[in-house]
């Protein structure tokens, strides 16, 4: 007989009052709970099963993560948003966290980004670490938890941390930048320390978009003693031990301005460049799925492609799509979509000149 996502979470419950959970956990379990919060509990509940498998309880830990799998299998899929992302209710962070962090649940997948075949098998291997994470431990050793994207903007890099967190279903925290950096003296490292406060208890993706803002240079001539201050505290908090095993991931669209001392920080650093023919190709494929025409000049969309990312590629395939639909067209116009590519490069180079003037 199956059981009803309210009987698997009793079962949970169950366990877990067997075990040496913290007290800390066990109020977060219930707060949840009583807050109709299932995925938060089930999340705490994952970490006691990681705390267990590190004491050695391998039974206890494998049967709470069965549990929560079956949990999981029978409550489905949460609600989409408009934005294709689905919100997390309860568990957003609260306090002057909620000003630091922006909380999503990702549903995107690797095979909705774009990547090469080197990119995509490090990413795969890191994913399977973070799932297997508990057999890794078994035998000394830890999964990848950090990973530096550096490109051109709109190359994918903010979707791939979506789609790390779609891979492994878990929220996906982005940290706003804005908010944790101030002119007050101590004041941003004091943030950036309540940012890894929250990754070491709660298991989640932690992107810090547009990374180069803390990780600058500290012998950059426009550098200032705090900001050193801020890079140096990065780079202590990003060495400590993750007992979450949450994902973090930086990425940036200026590698040359990051310290050197940061490299050395990450499992892995991975490089997003402007789409080659393959990859023109496959971006435009995959948009305008339906509305493909049987017959397309390809090479003439590859040669009206050179320097767009693969978000330019996108938008310029939504654009001539939205006309298609108003139109009441079942198919684009080659020609019209070879136009929004032009005009899209048209768009970057005066964004370049604006740039350099």
């Amino acid at each position: 007989m199956r059981q009803s996502p309210e009987e698997s979470i009793a079962a949970i419950e169950g366990r877990i009052s067997s075990t040496m959970a913290t007290a800390r956990q066990i109020i977060a379990m219930l707060s949840s709970h009583n807050q109709g919060d299932q995925e938060q509990f089930l999340s705490i509940a994952l970490q006691v099963a990681a705390a267990e498998a590190l004491r050695g309880r391998k039974q206890v830990a494998d049967e709470l993560r069965q549990l929560v799998d079956a949990a999981r299998q029978l409550q489905g899929p949460p609600a989409r948003s408009q934005a294709g992302e689905i919100p997390i209710p309860i568990s957003r962070p609260r306090g002057e966290l909620q000003h630091l962090l922006v909380a999503t649940y990702p549903r995107a997948r690797l095979d909705d980004v774009v990547l090469p075949l080197s990119t995509r098998a490090w990413l795969d291997r890191l994913l399977q670490q973070q799932k297997q994470r508990d057999r890794l431990r078994s035998f000394g050793q830890s999964p990848g938890k950090s990973v530096l994207l550096i490109g051109h903007p709109g190359s994918g890099k903010t979707m791939t941390a979506s789609a790390l967190a779609g891979e492994l279903r878990l929220p996906l925290f982005t940290i706003r930048l804005d908010a944790v950096i101030t002119r007050y003296m101590g004041e941003t490292a004091a943030k950036l320390r309540m940012v890894f406060d929250q990754l070491s208890s709660l298991r989640a993706v932690y992107l810090f978009d547009e990374f180069d803002a803390i990780g600058g240079r500290r012998t950059a001539d426009n550098d200032v003693g705090e900001m050193r201050r801020v890079l140096n505290s990065f780079l202590q908090y990003i060495e400590e031990p993750n007992s979450t095993d949450s994902l973090i991931v930086c990425a940036t669209n200026h590698a040359e301005l990051l310290d050197r001392a940061l490299f050395r920080r990450f499992d892995g650093i991975l490089e997003y460049r402007l789409p080659d023919s393959d990859a023109i190709r496959s971006v435009v494929s995959s948009r305008l799925g339906a509305f493909l025409p049987k017959k397309i000049a390809w090479k003439q969309i590859v040669e009206a492609s050179p320097g767009l990312s693969q978000a330019d590629l996108v938008r310029a395939s939504d654009e001539v799509i939205k006309n298609a639909i108003l139109r009441e067209d079942q198919q684009i116009s080659p020609e019209e979509l070879i136009q929004a590519l032009h005009e899209r490069r048209l768009m970057r180079e005066t964004i370049a000149g604006i740039s350099e003037a």
